[in-house]
């Protein structure tokens, strides 16, 4: 199941989770930015406006400034007193002329201005100064104490905030790792199975959600081995019927040639023979096929077969052929007796039909060469200098019916098939790569168990 496949189940759910996750986050940070910048304001204006009333009682107690408060060096704390007809009395810093709306206000006003390049954060306080008399106070701070503040309290805020989003991602991807756990079990199950492999797959294992689907599965695989039951006895049934009759009609064919007959005729004849062959090898390697399939005999014993003899009588019973085309057949043997466990006709099959393949590709004056090893495990192979088969071909030659393009030599396709039946029977593997002087060579390797004891 790969992450970043975006029609992956996992990638949906983590889009879907985490999506929501992050989006709390940025929505989070928003909204404590403005709480923190909200918190840090309230005592920074409480502490303003104090200091403006402060200035205004004394300004107003004392009648003048001797007594007004020194601002400690370094305070960037600025104010400026105006009286009602808008002449400044006092002044401490730069600040900007009360506009005309000011002089009217009963309630303090908190508010942010722009100034010389600079935020401040003014109140401007209306304070009584006897006789039905009035006093305009301003005072104002830079707001950068503010932010510091304000960014302090969205650190506490946010930070918590996004360790706690991390740690629940963690949780839920952790949570998604260990929840898809039983489909990728059951996924490599199914990856390591053989190909002829229809066993129902183990329900007992799978999540509730997943057992409907697993179940769906298995009545489509009882449905695909009845299919295939019926089509492996159609075609035992329909080779074993056609048999006899293209037996009898390439003996008739052989009896008629026999006769006196016209040049056409004889031609005509020929060519019956010729396909009544061709038919019969068909039917006899589609018999063969049905045979060696794993439903056709799946409790069939196995012997103790000596491989060395075996390959030794194929290569004996393929010499006159090689040698009516002008072929070297070599054997080279393991010199002494190799036993495995199998099926000695199901062996007779694979190793004519790879005697057949490298005897018929190979050109006159070619070679083909017969070997079997005795080691742990034992195997067999048979190499041939002809054209050899294309990298890209090599993995599809083994499927029914698979022809290498371009090959003008008869053939049904069906050779190299029941050449991987049989070796499958007996848990072999067959490896196909290029021979020591450019042909092809095929291996097959048995298992350690197919030795006896």
């Amino acid at each position: 199941m790969p992450d970043d496949d975006p029609l992956s189940l996992r990638s949906q759910l983590m889009n879907w989770l985490f999506t929501p996750l992050f989006l709390l986050l940025l929505f989070s940070t928003v909204t404590g930015y403005m709480a923190a910048v909200n918190l840090s304001n309230k005592p920074y204006d409480l502490v303003l406006l104090e200091r403006a009333r402060l200035l205004a009682g004394q300004y107003a107690r004392d009648d003048g400034v001797s007594s007004l408060p020194v601002v400690p060096t370094g305070d960037e704390f600025r104010y400026s007193i105006h009286d009602t007809a808008g002449r400044r009395l006092h002044v401490h810093g730069v600040l900007p002329a009360p506009r005309p709306s000011d002089y009217h206000r009963v309630e303090p006003l908190l508010r942010d201005t722009q100034f010389q390049g600079r935020k401040l954060r003014l109140v401007t306080l209306r304070v009584p100064h006897g006789g039905g008399a009035w006093l305009l106070v301003q005072a104002a701070e830079p707001i950068e104490a503010r932010l510091t503040l304000g960014r302090s309290i969205l650190g506490n805020i946010v930070i918590p905030q996004f360790m706690f989003i991390v740690i629940a991602g963690v949780a839920v991807w952790i949570g998604l790792k260990r929840g898809f756990e039983p489909l990728e079990r059951l996924r490599r199950e199914v990856a390591a199975r053989p190909r002829n492999d229809l066993r129902p797959l183990d329900e007992t294992r799978a999540p509730d959600e997943v057992r409907p689907l697993i179940q769906e599965v298995n009545a489509l695989i009882e449905r695909v081995k009845a299919m295939m039951e019926a089509q492996r006895r159609f075609v035992a049934d329909a080779a074993h019927q056609l048999r006899t009759p293209f037996a009898g009609l390439r003996a008739q064919a052989e009896l008629a040639r026999r006769e006196p007959v016209p040049e056409p005729v004889r031609v005509a004849l020929d060519g019956i023979c010729d396909g009544a062959q061709r038919c019969s090898r068909l039917v006899n390697q589609l018999l063969t096929l049905a045979r060696n399939e794993p439903q056709a005999r799946p409790d069939a014993p196995a012997e103790q077969v000596d491989l060395d003899h075996l390959a030794r009588e194929a290569a004996a019973h393929w010499a006159p052929e090689a040698l009516r085309r002008g072929l070297d057949l070599a054997f080279e043997g393991a010199g002494r007796v190799v036993p495995i466990q199998g099926d000695a006709a199901a062996l007779r099959d694979l190793l004519d039909n790879l005697l057949d393949n490298a005897v018929c590709y190979t050109p006159q004056g070619g070679h083909v060469t017969v070997r079997v090893g005795g080691d742990a495990p034992a195997w067999l192979q048979v190499e041939d200098d002809g054209p050899g088969i294309a990298p890209e071909q090599r993995e599809r030659v083994f499927e029914r019916f698979r022809r290498v393009p371009g090959t003008s030599q008869p053939g049904s396709g069906l050779g190299l098939a029941i050449v991987r039946e049989v070796a499958a029977r007996h848990g072999a593997g067959v490896e196909l790569d290029t021979g020591r002087q450019g042909g092809a060579r095929f291996t097959v390797r048995f298992p350690a168990s197919a030795a006896p004891a």
